[in-house]
């Protein structure tokens, strides 16, 4: 089953650009996966389970570096027509 995930981080600290694009990068090196950003939030499309595989090991990772962080995310089953991205 396709989804598409609509997905925001806020890092909680005043250098917050850097965790961001570490993040959006990180999810980029997955294959089989279509990511998509614009000025509020990053897409994640794709295979149901590749989806959440990416995301689990990404904002583990994320947590990892000790930083806090709040991650909002909306999922949709199917994935958005390119009139929706």
């Amino acid at each position: 089953m396709r989804i598409a995930v609509d997905i925001s981080l806020y890092p909680l600290d005043a250098d917050y650009v850097p965790p961001i694009k570490d993040f959006i990068e990180r999810l980029n090196r997955h294959e089989g996966l279509h990511v998509a950003t614009n000025a509020m939030s990053t897409q994640v499309a794709g295979e149901h389970e590749k989806v959440f595989a990416a995301l689990e090991a990404e904002t583990r990772a994320t947590f990892a570096t000790g930083r806090r962080a709040v991650f909002v995310m909306k999922v949709l089953g199917g994935e958005p027509s390119p009139a929706e991205r």
